[in-house]
C-alpha cells in the first residue's frame, strides 16, 4: 500500500523517533530485540539448532505480523502509515552520518572514530580519515537499503503487515544471523530469510542511487556488486562507490580477525571527509525519488 509507505516516510523524515518517546517507551526494534534475545537464550542450545532457530524466527515474525494484520484491517492505510512511522530509519541514518562528517571534517579523529563505531561493527580505533569515511559511506549505502528502501518497499506491497514482518526479519538477521560459533546454525534460517527479503530492495536502492548520482553508479553496481560478501549489500555500496568515484569495501579489521574483502570500484581513489557530505546529498535525492514513486503509485 503506497500511501502507508509514503506517510511513514514523511513522518520519519520530518520528526524521526523523538528521544523523549524512546526514553519513555523504547522503540519497536528494541521490543523485538528483547524477544529475540530471550528466545536465543532459551532455544539456542543442544541439538537441532537450525530447526530451533527457524522456530524462534517464526515466533518473532508472528509476534510482529499478527497484530499488524489486525490493526491494518481496523485502521486503514492512513493510520497504518502512522503506526509504520517508527519502522523507517531515514532521518536517524542521515543524523548518524552527520555525526561522523562533522568531526572528521574538523580533523577530530577521536570523535569521528567514536561516531563511526556507533554505526559499524568493524574496529575503527586506529582508523585514519580514509578508513573512517569509507566505513561510514558503506554503512550509509547498505542501510539506505535495509533501513529505508526495503521497509518502504514492503509497506508499499503489503501495508503495515509487510513492513512489520520485514522489520522482524531484518532485526533477527542483525542479532542472530552471523556466522559465529553460537549463531552459525541457530541463525541460518533468519539469515537466508533476510537475504530473500532484501534481494529486490537492494537492487532498487542501487537504481535510485544511480538516478541520483549518475550512470557510472549503475555501471559499477552491475560490475562489482557480486564481488561483495553479501548477495545484497554489494549493490547499493557499489552504486555509491560509482556515484562518488571512490573505492569502498576492501580489507577491514574486526575484533577477532582481519576480513580480506574485495574492493568495489577498485581503481578509484579513497574517500575523504567531504565525500560523506556528497554521499548524503545523493542519499537525500535517492530518498526523494523513492517518495515521488510512492506518491505516483498512491495517486494511481
Amino acid at each position: 500500500m503506497p500511501l502507508t509507505a509514503l506517510i511513514a516516510l514523511i513522518l520519519d523524515a520530518a520528526i524521526g523517533w523523538p528521544e523523549p518517546v524512546f526514553r519513555r517507551i523504547g522503540h519497536p526494534v528494541t521490543w523485538l530485540g528483547r524477544l529475540i534475545a530471550t528466545l536465543d537464550r532459551r532455544l539456542n542450545r543442544g541439538g537441532g539448532r537450525v530447526a530451533r532457530g527457524a522456530v524462534a524466527s517464526l515466533l518473532v515474525i508472528g509476534a510482529a505480523l499478527l497484530p499488524a494484520i489486525w490493526l491494518q484491517g481496523l485502521l486503514g492505510p492512513v493510520l497504518a502509515g502512522i503506526l509504520a512511522w517508527p519502522l523507517v530509519a531515514a532521518r536517524s541514518l542521515h543524523d548518524h552520518l552527520r555525526a561522523v562528517e562533522t568531526p572528521l571534517s574538523a580533523g577530530d579523529l577521536d570523535a569521528a572514530r567514536q561516531a563511526t563505531s556507533m554505526i559499524v561493527g568493524r574496529d575503527v580505533s586506529r582508523a585514519d580519515q580514509a578508513a573512517l569515511a569509507r566505513a561510514s559511506i558503506e554503512s550509509l549505502a547498505e542501510n539506505a537499503s535495509d533501513g529505508v528502501i526495503a521497509p518502504l518497499f514492503w509497506a508499499a506491497v503489503a501495508g503495515l503487515p509487510g513492513i512489520a514482518a520485514y522489520k522482524a526479519i531484518n532485526t533477527l538477521d542483525s542479532m542472530i544471523g552471523h556466522r559465529t560459533p553460537r549463531h552459525a546454525q541457530f541463525g541460518r534460517f533468519a539469515a537466508r530469510l533476510d537475504d530473500a527479503a532484501n534481494w529486490l530492495p537492494a537492487r532498487l536502492t542501487a537504481l535510485l542511487i544511480a538516478l541520483a548520482g549518475g550512470r557510472e553508479a549503475w555501471r559499477v553496481a552491475r560490475c562489482d556488486a557480486r564481488a561483495h560478501r553479501s548477495p545484497n549489500a554489494g549493490w547499493p555500496e557499489a552504486a555509491m562507490a560509482g556515484a562518488l568515484a571512490v573505492r569502498l569495501s576492501g580489507p577491514r579489521a574486526y575484533a577477532d580477525r582481519i576480513a580480506d574483502e574485495s574492493w568495489l570500484n577498485a581503481g578509484a581513489r579513497d574517500p575523504q571527509a567531504a565525500d560523506i557530505g556528497r554521499a548524503l546529498a545523493i542519499y537525500r535525492r535517492a530518498t526523494i525519488s523513492g517518495a515521488a514513486i510512492l506518491l505516483v503509485l498512491a495517486l494511481l
